[in-house]
């Protein structure tokens, strides 16, 4: 049997790649952000941080805010047919 190589950023260079200009840069306004219940966000990851980071086959997807836990956020996610719900960080959340 062949073992696996990579992780869970394997392939990931194009998807964490930061705009020359925001390199290096952390958004605190991003990081502080309030999220309200019931709103629409869109995952999308700051490549610096990850502490709170989703799975990578998420990127881009739109979800809804359904709880608080400590700092991070339940986020539910239609994958395909199914429900699922994260837990993600709020500077890996941009709304919508």
């Amino acid at each position: 049997m062949a073992k696996r190589i990579g992780g869970s950023r394997r392939k990931s260079r194009g998807k964490l790649k930061k705009n020359i200009r925001n390199r290096g840069k952390l958004s605190l306004r991003r990081f502080f952000q309030e999220l309200a219940i019931g709103e629409k966000v869109v995952l999308n990851t700051e490549s610096s941080l990850t502490d709170g980071m989703y799975h990578l086959r998420h990127h881009g997807k739109i979800g809804t805010v359904k709880s608080k836990i400590g700092e991070c956020y339940h986020i539910q996610i239609k994958d395909i047919n199914k429900i699922k719900t994260l837990i993600v960080h709020p500077v890996h959340l941009k709304k919508l």
